[in-house]
């Protein structure tokens, strides 16, 4: 019985955050010139380090060719660079910038000011005990993670 009220507030939560994060896209922010998913792509190369093209394809629902589209544009600018893996020639590995990572920051600040706005109205006794949650799936996700890996 736990597994299935488990599984059932994993779905409502996904579907609930996706509600905030759509809450979150309506804000008019400018994006430097670049379309949200660029800036997104960017993102999560900064925080995440270097990583190679299909990964990032993965985590972001997109096929690579689409997203060479985008890398080429942010390389062009500078953000970001593409090494050829020397052991595989067939892997392309990106990573941020300095140029990138000043860009990168400034959209994480934005992102962080949309969702403190987002959250401006909870109760300071709620606004506690979902840090407490979410502390909590941090810790049991990183364990995860790291007897997964």
């Amino acid at each position: 019985m736990a597994k299935k009220e488990f599984l059932k507030l994993m779905e409502n939560n996904i579907l609930l955050l996706d509600k905030l994060g759509d809450k979150l896209k309506k804000d008019p922010v400018s994006f430097f010139g670049y379309p949200r998913q660029q800036i997104s792509v960017l993102v999560r190369l900064y925080l995440g380090g270097k990583a190679m093209l299909k990964d990032i394809a993965r985590r972001e629902f997109v096929t690579a060719p689409n997203l060479c589209a985008a890398f080429r544009k942010l390389e062009k600018d500078g953000l970001v660079s593409r090494t050829i893996d020397e052991k595989d020639r067939r892997n392309t590995w990106y990573s941020v910038t300095d140029k990138g990572k000043k860009i990168a920051q400034d959209a994480v600040e934005m992102f962080r000011g949309a969702i403190e706005k987002l959250f401006d109205q909870l109760s300071k006794e709620d606004e506690n005990k979902l840090t407490e949650a979410l502390k909590t799936i941090n810790n049991i996700l990183m364990k995860m993670e790291l007897s997964n890996a």
